[in-house]
């Protein structure tokens, strides 16, 4: 293999990692905005009465 082919090849493997740490970090984002999200909304929420009680969404099933 020649210098050429190397680098090629390099280069192919960095742009690929790189794809690669690109959605790891989206990923990251998304997680983080969905913990702050459900942190600041805890107190909101826990005030607010259920609309539905645990007899309302009780369902029967058939397991034929």
């Amino acid at each position: 293999m020649t210098i050429e082919v190397d680098l090629k090849e390099i280069k192919n493997l960095l742009s690929t990692l790189n794809e690669k740490i690109d959605v790891l970090l989206e990923d990251r984002d998304a997680s983080s905005l969905m913990t702050l999200a459900e942190k600041s909304l805890k107190d909101f929420l826990e005030k607010e009465p259920d609309l539905y009680s645990i007899k309302d969404i009780k369902a029967k099933v058939n397991y034929s």
